[in-house]
């Protein structure tokens, strides 16, 4: 991961005149505007230790105690961290922002252990829901409340005529009461739809449940939000972003929700939160035409990238792999987006030099997705394309070895490992588990990896991330000395994917990413040292202060007074 960035300690650490001659991050007054002090400072290089951070305007202008002494003033704001940890803020790399933002005020449906606890807090909900409108938050995981999927009689009788479609946490599935499949015009004589699932009863009655895309019908019908409501749970979830040390999402979104939410906040101002936007790569004439009027944004909100879904997931049984499933033996998943369609896309978007990313789980969509951007580097010649795959989650033996040949991305969520370790050898044997969540193969294969949430599939919390890919401790707690333990890596790995590698995949490693004069302040204040921390401790380390472009936008009530 690290070989994008071979840089040496001594070009990390800036003395003070070299931090002083960054210029412009001055401003007029050549003072600084804020000072870290008694601090210890990751800059986000391997190894790259300090003391003291100064920031100028919306950069940081200088690095080390005798450097920020040196350019303080009157008017510099200090702030004595008391031995704090500061790094570079935390790049998600893999959100859907309008789904997570709007679960913020939803029934917490992930931690009930029962199916009438399930039942319960759907009932107490759907009070609360007004006349005509429908329940569609709280996500749900079968495995936890006893693994048999939900039907539609559990909850009918609590929910009457208030429809609900409510995803699973892998946003695969969609559970439907009664009253929502009438609405959709669902029932025993609907034919399954392409690279989509309706869960029948032994009577070929609907249960309730719609995977992948046999859901895209129940999405077409849900009246859509005001403006108004969208703007106010963009702002709410930057606020909770901002919490958890996040200063950029990338949201890898299947539609333009996010894009223009984003856009709409960003002409008013300063969004808080940077956004980097994916939309569906279907769209990518639309886009391309976007690019080519209005250019592809501001280090605040950007667009101009692609993603495509190639198949389902693992929890659905629609993630596309070669061989069946053990507890579904019909079935080696769906490929949710037509292959052909892949094969024409890929290239044509690539060709009009847009970004792309792709979604692929089994070995199989991993396999598949590879040889079409193979292809499309072929047809469209030699440049820095940094083609992505979301989720890399199972791979065929010696995948990794072709994509860091292919100079692949590789961005991954940490949390899935230790959500789906409960449960995944029952859906795939322990032989391909050995290929599954493989984030220390890859990286010593040299694949560049940068780390995600999926939020709101996982918290978008880097530090459960962090203690996922270190530990991988399984939430159920059974696997105390880590689920497939020779795939842990390193704490200063996992934070360099969360900042440097996340910064490169963004095509912002040049002003993101570390702390170096002449950057982008985007700082993270942590209440411990995450490089000396026992591991034991990281879910219990708090976020002090988040800097974005070089404004305190979080302050903890625990953080003091500078």
């Amino acid at each position: 991961m690290t070989r994008p960035f071979d840089i040496t300690r001594r070009g990390v650490i800036a003395t003070g005149a070299a931090a002083m001659l960054c210029g412009p991050a001055f401003g007029n007054t050549g003072v600084l505007d804020i000072a870290l002090v008694n601090a210890r400072v990751w800059t986000g290089d391997r190894g790259g230790m300090s003391d003291a951070v100064g920031i100028a305007g919306n950069r940081i202008a200088a690095l080390g105690a005798a450097a920020v002494r040196s350019a303080s003033g009157r008017t510099t704001r200090v702030i004595d961290c008391g031995g704090a940890f500061v790094m570079p803020a935390f790049i998600d790399c893999h959100t859907h922002f309008l789904r997570g933002a709007p679960n913020l005020t939803q029934p917490d449906l992930l931690e009930v252990k029962s199916r009438a606890e399930f039942v319960q807090r759907i009932g107490a909900a759907v009070r609360d829901v007004p006349k005509g409108q429908w329940l569609t938050g709280g996500p749900w995981d079968e495995q936890r409340f006893g693994g048999q999927l939900p039907r539609k009689e559990w909850i009918d009788a609590v929910s009457a005529d208030t429809p609900i479609a409510i995803p699973r946490t892998d946003l695969h599935s969609l559970f439907l009461n009664s009253a929502a499949l009438r609405l959709v015009g669902i029932d025993r004589n609907t034919p399954d739809v392409a690279g989509g699932v309706i869960e029948r009863d032994e009577r070929g009655e609907p249960t309730g449940v719609l995977k992948d895309n046999a859901a895209n019908r129940v999405f077409e019908m849900i009246p859509p939000p005001t403006e108004a409501i969208i703007d106010q749970q963009m702002r709410r979830g930057i606020a909770h972003a901002l919490s958890k040390g996040v200063a950029q999402v990338h949201n890898t979104e299947v539609d333009w929700s996010v894009q223009e939410a984003a856009r709409r906040l960003r002409r008013a101002g300063p969004t808080g939160l940077r956004f980097y936007s994916f939309v569906p790569l279907a769209d990518w004439a639309r886009m391309h035409a976007l690019v080519q009027t209005e250019g592809r944004g501001d280090d605040w909100v950007r667009w101009g990238a692609l993603k495509c879904v190639s198949d389902g997931s693992l929890g659905a049984r629609t993630a596309r792999f070669h061989q069946p499933y053990l507890d579904d033996p019909a079935t080696r998943g769906v490929w949710t987006t037509k292959v052909e369609d892949m094969r024409d896309w890929i290239p044509a978007a690539d060709a009009a030099k847009m970004p792309i990313t792709t979604h692929a789980i089994g070995d199989e969509a991993n396999d598949v997705v590879l040889d079409i951007y193979a292809d499309a580097a072929r047809r469209n010649g030699r440049r820095d394309r940094r083609f992505r795959i979301e989720h890399a989650q199972h791979l065929s033996p010696g995948a990794w070895t072709r994509m860091a040949r292919q100079k692949i991305i590789a961005s991954v969520q940490p949390y899935h490992a230790i959500d789906d370790g409960r449960w995944a050898g029952k859906r795939i044997g322990e032989e391909r588990l050995n290929r599954t969540y493989a984030f220390k193969t890859m990286l010593d294969a040299g694949v560049t990896t940068c780390f995600g949430s999926d939020w709101p599939v996982a918290p978008i919390d880097p530090l459960t991330g962090i203690d996922a890919a270190v530990l991988r401790h399984t939430i159920d707690g059974t696997n105390p000395n880590g689920w497939h333990p020779e795939q842990r890596i390193m704490i200063e790995a996992a934070l360099t994917a969360y900042t440097r590698t996340a910064a490169f995949a963004g095509f912002q490693e040049d002003r993101l990413g570390r702390i170096a004069p002449g950057y982008l302040a985007d700082l993270v204040v942590l209440d411990r040292d995450l490089l000396t921390t026992a591991p034991d401790q990281y879910l219990k380390t708090n976020v002090l202060r988040t800097f974005v472009d070089g404004q305190e936008r979080f302050t903890s009530a625990a953080a003091p007074r500078g």
